[in-house]
């Protein structure tokens, strides 16, 4: 109750909440390990959530592996399910993975990018809480620095298959006439 009311209060009075608390997920029946918020305003009805479960103790690099989960909570509003108060994702779920690729980019932590197949093109779906979402299905992967040591020249970035790019024109072309 105490957070459903400083989650509101943020909200109508626009001010930060800078201890609001993020959902958990599961994944293969595992909570997350890690989980971050960015704030995109001042209050806490729209944020950026990133949630990270490790998958690998060793890659093929020898370092740990992560697998994410990026939303966007667009507002505020009641559960489908429950009735309490809670956050509504964006449905442009891919807008989250690029959002991260771009932030990591930025801060220059990446040694290399490149994309793997996912669930394949997704239009019409619904997460647990009701809200619809869509996604190319494709997942982005980037293979951090070692230690926090920047790498300050662009990482490459490993081009995808030829038939991935095209399946992405046209995914690109009807989701963008779809959020419209």
């Amino acid at each position: 109750m105490r957070t459903s009311t400083d989650i509101v209060g943020s909200v109508i009075l626009d001010r930060p909440y800078h201890d609001a608390p993020v959902s958990p997920l599961y994944y293969d029946g595992k909570k997350e390990q890690l989980a971050f918020e960015k704030p995109d305003g001042k209050s806490a009805d729209r944020r950026h959530h990133a949630r990270l479960w490790q998958v690998l103790e060793k890659g093929t690099t020898g370092r740990p592996v992560w697998l994410g989960s990026l939303t966007f909570d667009r507002g505020v509003g009641l559960s489908h399910d429950t009735g309490q108060v809670t956050h509504h994702i964006g449905a442009n779920i891919d807008a989250e993975r690029d959002l991260l690729m771009r932030d990591l980019r930025t801060a220059y932590l990446v040694e290399a990018f490149f994309q793997i197949s996912g669930i394949g093109p997704t239009l019409f779906a619904r997460n647990g809480e009701g809200d619809p979402y869509y996604t190319d299905g494709e997942i982005g992967v980037a293979n951090l620095v070692v230690d926090g040591v920047k790498r300050m020249e662009p990482p490459p970035t490993l081009p995808p298959p030829a038939l991935i790019v095209l399946k992405d024109r046209v995914w690109h072309s009807v989701s963008s006439s779809i959020a419209r």
